[in-house]
């Protein structure tokens, strides 16, 4: 009976045992399963991590190198200042891969990043300075000249009253010297416009009323006009004048007056005159005639008037 006591205690303890390591083994394999689970979280959480600096990388260039001072490129983000500097994210946002698609698109349509940019901004950063500056030199230059233009307008019109007012006056003296009275006038078709004023001619011829030049005959434009043109040569004289038959359309009183106007004019004036007037010929200094010889070729004959009239009283 003991024996059998011990066997029964032995068989129970067996059994006990036997329980205890299927438990364990349990246990065990309840672990192992737990650890793989761990495991293939721990590698898809580390895949995670891994796609997503990738991602930040290739988004961002935040990856940390080391450049030459030389060598150009883009410079990378400092990652670690800014990650020390990024606030604790508790929940991802719904949209968030909306924004990060939107944000790759607007990246790609930006292009690539231009290693020069900096000083090609530089370099058109002083141009535009010295442009900039050219500008105002030339804005100023612009102020400066309409200035001396404003100037010079201002003195046009005040020479061109005075020179004006000047022909005026010699103008209605010399028509009354020419026609033997009446009056004529010179009036600005504009006064408030001196720049573009045009200039009419009133006259009245003597025994007349006041008409245009439109009105007057030939002979008496042609005195009109020669009046305007003494007036001009009393006023501001010139070396030189040329007259192509201005007296063909005048009678004899008249060429007489515009011979003797003529020779007063011209102690300031040297006058060529083409005329086939006598009378007026006869106030010339030296006379230069054309004339056909017998083989039809023209001769240009000149005569001074002065030594011909010393020659004739010599031989009288």
């Amino acid at each position: 009976e003991p024996a059998e006591k011990e066997l029964a205690a032995a068989e129970q303890e067996e059994s006990r045992l036997q329980e205890l390591e299927s438990n364990a083994q349990r246990s065990f394999a309840n672990a192992e399963r737990l650890l793989g689970q761990v495991q293939l979280e721990h590698t898809r959480k580390q895949e995670a991590l891994d796609n997503l600096r990738e991602k930040i990388s290739d988004d961002f260039g935040l990856v940390m190198f080391e450049y030459a001072a030389d060598v150009s490129g883009p410079v990378p983000l400092p990652i670690e200042g800014m990650v020390e500097q990024l606030p604790v994210v508790t929940e991802l946002a719904p949209d968030l891969e909306d924004q990060l698609t939107r944000n790759r698109a607007q990246l790609r349509r930006m292009g690539a990043i231009n290693p020069d940019a900096k000083a090609e901004y530089e370099q058109e950063k002083e141009r535009y300075e010295f442009m900039k500056t050219q500008v105002e030199d030339l804005g100023k230059a612009q102020a400066d000249l309409k200035q001396v233009i404003a100037e010079l307008d201002e003195l046009t019109k005040q020479e061109f009253v005075k020179t004006f007012d000047a022909v005026d006056k010699q103008f209605r003296e010399t028509f009354v010297r020419l026609f033997g009275g009446g009056s004529a006038r010179l009036a600005l078709t504009d006064p408030e416009n001196l720049v573009d004023t045009g200039i009419e001619i009133e006259a009245r011829l003597p025994g007349r009323r006041e008409q245009g030049l439109a009105l007057l005959s030939g002979g008496e434009r042609s005195l009109t006009a020669i009046a305007l043109v003494f007036a001009l040569l009393k006023v501001s004289p010139t070396p030189v004048c040329v007259m192509d038959e201005v007296d063909a359309m005048l009678d004899e009183a008249n060429v007489g007056r515009f011979r003797d106007l003529l020779v007063d004019l011209s102690k300031d004036t040297q006058f060529i005159v083409i005329t086939h007037n006598r009378n007026t010929v006869q106030a010339a200094d030296v006379i230069y005639g054309v004339t056909m010889g017998r083989d039809s070729a023209s001769q240009v004959i000149s005569l001074r008037l002065d030594q011909v009239t010393d020659d004739m009283l010599k031989r009288g």
